[in-house]
C-alpha cells in the first residue's frame, strides 16, 4: 500500500491527488495536470509520474494494463477484476486490515473501459 508523500514539488501536489485523478478518469500526464495540478517537469513528476499513471493497486502491484485487459475480457465488476488480477485484495501489513484504496480507480476503469 503507498503512502502519501509530495509527488510534484514545484507544485506541491501529493500522491493521494493523483490517484483521485485518476479515480476521475485521468490517465495521462496532462489530464494529471489539469486535473490535480501536476507541472510535469520537476524531479518528482519526472521520476514517479508515469510509474504512478501505469499502477493500479500498489498492494498487489497490478498494472493499468492488466486491469484494462481484464475488462476488455469481460470483467465488468470491481469484483471480477478483482477475482482475475488481484487488484483491490490487498492486507495492509501493519493493521491486518484490507486495503481496498484501489476499488475506486477499478470502477472507474470499468465505467470508461480505459
Amino acid at each position: 500500500m503507498a503512502g502519501n508523500r509530495i509527488i510534484c514539488t514545484k507544485n506541491n501536489v501529493d500522491y493521494v491527488s493523483i490517484r483521485k485523478a485518476m479515480t476521475a478518469g485521468a490517465r495521462t500526464k496532462e489530464e494529471i495536470a489539469a486535473s490535480a495540478g501536476v507541472c510535469t517537469e520537476c524531479e518528482g513528476c519526472q521520476s514517479e509520474l508515469e510509474t504512478i499513471l501505469s499502477s493500479v493497486c500498489g498492494c498487489k502491484k497490478v498494472s493499468l494494463a492488466t486491469v484494462v485487459a481484464a475488462v476488455k475480457a469481460g470483467a465488468d465488476t470491481v469484483e471480477k477484476v478483482s477475482e482475475v488480477t488481484g487488484a483491490g485484495t490487498g492486507v495492509d501489513e501493519v493493521t491486518g486490515e484490507e486495503c481496498g484504496k484501489c476499488k475506486g480507480l477499478i470502477q472507474n476503469i470499468i465505467d470508461l473501459g480505459r
